[in-house]
């Protein structure tokens, strides 16, 4: 079957158990060894062929042991996606998040060993313009969070920053925006935690098909 062209673009950020920064974003192993956490992405613009995706959702929590870029482990993962989306959208969501038609999604799926499920859900999600704070939230399954990291040397309206991160969960030359958890909550296929005051992080993602 011929893959259709295809383009997206927007939002992702994660939430974990990881002290800040999380060392994912410098492809070094999680603090404490093993990471779990949530993940959240938000389509502003898109499209798989004919099939419009624009502001549709898509959330996903896992866990892995080691330093997941050294290519030696695997992530345990489970995934949601928008049950606003109609059968075409599911269907080009799961293409691309599945990582069936290439692009960076295709290289992400990669280093999932294992689906423990997937469900269509409501998902709220939100990211302040100015990225000073950014929530994703399936009630009572997941709920993540977090308000951008300062300090005293911080000019005011910038935020921390880490620019072409060496791991960025989103592919290259990502810009990552760190921030503190201010929820990260789990209930889901087997995963269950909830901590705050942890890492959290914001890249943008723009991606496309091979042939786009």
């Amino acid at each position: 079957m011929a893959i259709p062209r295809w383009h997206i673009k927007g939002d992702w950020f994660d939430s974990c158990n990881c002290s800040i920064p999380c060392p994912c974003a410098f492809a070094q192993p999680p603090t404490t060894g093993n990471c779990e956490g949530i993940l959240a992405w938000h389509i502003r613009e898109g499209n798989y062929g004919d099939v419009r995706l624009d502001g549709l959702n898509v959330m996903a929590v896992g866990a892995f042991t080691g330093n997941i870029w050294e290519g030696k482990t695997k992530a345990s993962m489970a995934i949601f996606i928008d049950e606003r989306a109609n059968e075409g959208q599911r269907d080009a969501l799961q293409m691309i998040f599945g990582g069936r038609v290439g692009g960076w999604p295709g290289i992400f799926a990669d280093f999932i060993g294992e689906v423990r499920g997937m469900e269509f859900a409501h998902i709220d999600f939100h990211v302040d313009d100015d990225l000073a704070s950014w929530r994703a939230e399936i009630p009572g399954r997941l709920t993540s969070g977090a308000e951008a990291l300062g300090g005293p040397t911080t000019p005011p309206g910038k935020r921390v920053q880490v620019h072409n991160a060496g791991g960025s969960e989103t592919g290259p030359g990502g810009v990552a925006t760190y921030g503190k958890s201010t929820a990260d909550r789990a209930d889901a296929f087997g995963f269950k935690w909830d901590r705050t005051g942890r890492s959290s992080k914001h890249i943008g993602f723009d991606w496309s098909g091979p042939d786009a």
